[in-house]
């Protein structure tokens, strides 16, 4: 199952190691699904990270999280842009994977920003939602 993730999943789990979020890129590491970058949407990853430091991380801890979300997920290229569609400009460029690489879903915890894209066939899941419809390990 192909997805593309939206910033609000992995500050929740860059948070808490307790939530679905967490869960969810734990799952990812185990190769239970996919994930479809581009660059513009994983340097919104790392700003967005960045903003969201803590005392115990720091932006070194941030740029290997990124570098493994760039070696996990199947980078797309964008050859279009159809802007503005959402009301959150950043959300287009995860609309914009989403269409582009044909993606199942888009997992947010944004489930309402996102809900326009059902128009091209896509899902929008909760990490938790999403999770439920994973294989069982």
């Amino acid at each position: 199952m192909l997805v593309v993730l939206d910033t609000s999943v992995l500050v929740a789990a860059w948070r808490s190691r307790s939530g679905a979020s967490h869960v969810l890129l734990e799952r990812l590491l185990d190769g239970s699904f996919e994930i479809a970058v581009s660059v513009p949407l994983v340097l919104e990853y790392e700003a967005v990270l960045l903003r969201h430091l803590d005392a115990g991380r720091t932006r070194a801890d941030v740029e290997t999280f990124v570098d493994y979300l760039c070696s996990a997920g199947l980078q797309q290229n964008i050859f279009f842009l159809w802007r503005p569609f959402l009301r959150d400009p950043k959300d287009d460029m995860v609309a914009e994977v989403a269409v582009a690489s044909q993606a199942e879903a888009v997992v947010t915890h944004n489930i309402s920003d996102f809900a326009p894209i059902g128009q091209f066939g896509l899902r929008v899941l909760t990490p938790g939602q999403f999770l439920l419809q994973l294989p069982r390990r």
